[in-house]
């Protein structure tokens, strides 16, 4: 798996987590106006690793 982080078309920050099968799994939702609050997304989903799946 891996994740993609780009600027979309407005120059906002979003990212994509791809499968190892090159499928999206998830991705930002939204765009953000600085790259550093992009990667602090990409870090609390890999934080959630342990979270319950209600």
């Amino acid at each position: 798996m891996y994740y993609n982080l780009y600027t979309d078309v407005s120059g906002y920050w979003r990212w994509t987590l791809y499968a190892a099968n090159n499928r999206k799994i998830a991705n930002s939702g939204e765009g953000y106006v600085n790259k550093a609050d992009a990667q602090s997304a990409i870090n609390l989903v890999k934080a959630s690793a342990t979270a319950p799946v209600r």
